[in-house]
């Protein structure tokens, strides 16, 4: 299994050189160069399973055997999902009116990009280890990637990682989340302004190959291949809760609703739907709105600002991971992909091919929801089910709320909706919080503010430097000291 760039300008690697990268070196992102392709007999075997085996199932196809034998694989997982709070890690929970929710949300930080972050971080403590290296890790977020991605590295001696947040973009939670780790190896920093402006320091550091071969910088964003390929597992979770019955031939077609911010999910949908999985991908956005404009009109330009919502998390104008499905869906056409995306990197605006968003329509549904469907939907969920939604999850189920009885569905539920207290109080809904949460305020805090007019590379490239002198391991191939 080798893995190769979106955009075709960079050689191939093997799982361990994608998991270490960012961005592919020619500005891509890294995609498996085949999709394993499942059978019917394959599906209704792994419809016994149990999430975390459906993790090391799927994993196991992208990783081989020569990389990280199975029984360590095995173990990994394991320790990966060792601080879930449910037993069985995700959980569905069946509600009135055919709501079916899947709660991906029972890890440490109460949000679903733990679930493929805890994997990554045993992924990389395994090579690192093995190999005795050090990596500076650069995390951009826009709510709970970066809490996520902390927790999962959090006092690791090989690993320093420095997250950007969006200062009023972010709940209070999700910044205290952040914040209150107290650890030699995390640095986080509040930026004035939104996701989208503090990617661009983050893209600027990578693109700039001396300093990231030295540092051996990476991310740990959904640009990480890792990342998608855990989240297909709860596709196929979804798949196999919701199903009327796998006995049919055909197999039934179920309907997965995917909140979309920066589209990692969503495009670990597609690959679940290369592999074979009969589902239906809906593609659910808050008022930012570009990939419910992508679906449905081929239109792939940015609005004039980002609009803040409710579900803050998919406050994002720029979902990189479309890159991804576009290459996906036109044939892992390299050439076209590029053009795509470096004339989208200079217009701000791209209108795609007739076949290729035909092909993306095909694929996908898409539906978009504001701030008054989400409170309408958080409201009616809690008056026919006394079931808090996260503004999120709400989404989806404005989506579901609007469609017609009968049709197979699973509703993704990214975050808790003990994480939004203002979403629920504007709902007129008393938030639930568990004592982790409510601790937090309480605790002491740490980050550097960079303020606008400021050069927030710099400021980044400054730290970095100045945290490898002091650990005494600048430089390329360095190992730890």
């Amino acid at each position: 299994m080798e893995y190769v760039s979106t955009r075709g300008g960079a050689g191939a690697v093997d799982f361990e050189g994608a998991l270490f990268s960012g961005y592919a070196p020619d500005g891509g992102l890294f995609m498996p160069q085949s999709i394993p392709l499942l059978d019917g007999d394959t599906l209704r075997r792994w419809s016994c399973l149990c999430y975390r085996e459906l993790v090391k199932e799927l994993c196991s196809l992208f990783i081989t055997a020569e990389l990280v034998p199975r029984h360590m694989l095995n173990d990994l997982i394991d320790k990966a999902f060792s601080r879930f709070r449910h037993k069985d890690v995700i959980h569905l929970s069946r509600l009135k009116d055919g709501l079916n929710v899947l709660e991906l949300w029972h890890g440490v930080t109460y949000a679903f990009k733990d679930l493929s972050l805890s994997c990554t971080g045993q992924f990389l403590q395994y090579f690192l280890e093995k190999k005795q290296k050090h990596v500076t890790i650069l995390v951009g977020t826009s709510g709970d990637t970066g809490s996520s991605a902390i927790e999962s590295v959090r006092g690791q001696k090989n690993m320093d990682i420095f997250v950007l947040l969006p200062k009023g973009f972010c709940t209070q939670i999700q910044e205290l989340q952040m914040t209150t780790v107290i650890e030699d190896n995390v640095h986080v920093f509040a930026a004035h302004g939104n996701s989208d402006e503090i990617d661009k320091p983050i893209k600027e550091l990578f693109a700039d190959v001396d300093f990231a071969r030295k540092y051996n910088l990476m991310s740990l964003n959904s640009v990480n291949w890792s990342r998608i390929m855990v989240q297909i597992a709860h596709h196929f979770y979804a798949y196999f809760q919701c199903a009327p019955s796998l006995d049919t031939t055909p197999l039934p077609v179920v309907e997965i609703v995917v909140p979309t911010g920066g589209g990692g999910n969503i495009t670990a949908g597609c690959i679940a739907q290369k592999m074979g999985l009969p589902i239906q991908l809906v593609a659910v956005v808050n008022s930012n709105d570009i990939v419910h404009r992508t679906v449905q009109h081929g239109d792939f330009s940015l609005s004039e600002s980002v609009k803040a919502t409710l579900a803050s998390a998919m406050d994002i104008q720029e979902p990189y991971n479309v890159e991804r499905i576009l290459w996906l869906l036109s044939g892992s056409n390299s050439c076209l992909t590029k053009m795509l995306m470096e004339r989208f990197s200079v217009s701000k605006s791209l209108k795609l091919p007739e076949d290729l968003h035909r092909k993306l329509s095909e694929t996908l549904r898409s539906c978009a929801a504001s701030d008054q469907d989400i409170v309408r939907a958080m409201q009616r969920c809690w008056e026919e089910n006394r079931y808090l939604l996260c503004p999120h999850s709400a989404v989806a189920a404005h989506y579901h709320y609007s469609q017609p009885d009968g049709t197979p569905r699973c509703c993704l539920a990214p975050a808790s909706a003990a994480k939004f207290q203002d979403a629920l109080l504007r709902a007129g809904l008393v938030p639930q919080l568990p004592p982790e949460i409510t601790a937090l305020t309480v605790m002491e805090t740490r980050s550097t503010p960079l303020e606008r007019g400021q050069d927030w590379a710099q400021e980044l490239r400054e730290r970095i430097e100045a945290t490898a002198q002091q650990r005494g391991i600048a430089g390329q191939g360095v190992t730890q000291t």
